[in-house]
């Protein structure tokens, strides 16, 4: 079981991390940049996990990779893309849903949330973290789960990020690689991340962590993920509702006949 000072320290540590995150976002007025630290809140809690535990075990050190591997990639990625870049529409429409004063408010409203989901969803990390048990065959395919999910998030970021960078396609609808079978396919990918990651924490006896995957899944397709970011591109890019019609929203799958 996750021991009481770790989750304690993890809770304390990942709202200090979301205010020098809004330090740095203010300063640059883009809070979209929260998404670059998104990640670096699980490496985080993992961390902390890590270091409550008297001895680091083989699960331990095996979280530990598979989170190290998936944080710093994703973060990386976002930096480079989000750096520099405008803030992202779908914070500038909370922004300007909560003038005057945002700047205050996105500490709870964006930064403190975010840095709250990623402590519950950490769940299944402490659990395996803090279990002694031998690793077995769940683990392994846990593993090989959450690899499939970075290797699959991450072919799909960089095929999207080479066509953006294309001449002529501001207005085209990406449709090519793992594109063309799923419309996020990058979502489907972390999706896989986090159930592998309960896989793992499965066979270390920590089956009550079922939320989280659930609540990471709910996210991605209800809330902040496919949801969201289709609200509305279809009005913005018209060619996208054809596009719609023939692929997948989420889980991969034979594009549709025309």
């Amino acid at each position: 079981m996750i021991t009481p000072s770790a989750w304690l320290d993890s809770m304390l540590t990942l709202p200090a991390m979301a205010l020098a995150a809004w330090l740095i976002a203010s300063a640059r007025r883009n809070v979209g940049l929260v998404d670059i630290f998104w990640p670096l809140f699980f490496l985080a809690a993992a961390l902390v996990h890590a270091a409550a535990s008297p001895v680091l075990q083989p699960r331990t050190l095996l979280v530990l990779i598979l989170v190290a591997a998936w944080a710093l990639r994703l973060a990386v990625y976002l930096a480079l893309r989000n750096w520099n870049a405008p803030e992202d529409r779908r914070y500038r429409a909370i922004r300007e849903r909560n003038e005057p004063g945002f700047q205050w408010k996105s500490i709870y409203l964006v930064f403190g949330l975010q840095a709250v989901l990623a402590w519950v969803i950490s769940a299944p990390l402490g659990a395996a973290i803090a279990s002694t048990q031998s690793l077995g065959p769940i683990d392994l395919l846990g593993a090989c789960l959450v690899m499939f999910g970075i290797a699959f998030q991450s072919l799909a970021d960089v095929q999207l990020a080479r066509f953006k960078s294309a001449p002529g396609t501001e207005h085209r609808v990406m449709d090519e690689g793992l594109w063309r079978y799923s419309r996020h396919p990058n979502y489907f990918g972390e999706c896989c991340i986090w159930w592998g990651f309960y896989a793992i924490a499965l066979g270390a006896g920590g089956w009550w962590s079922i939320f989280s995957p659930l609540l990471m899944t709910a996210l991605l397709l209800k809330v902040s993920g496919v949801a969201l970011l289709e609200k509305d591109i279809g009005d913005r890019r018209p060619a996208y509702r054809e596009y719609a019609r023939r692929t997948n929203a989420f889980v991969p799958g034979r594009p549709r006949e025309t």
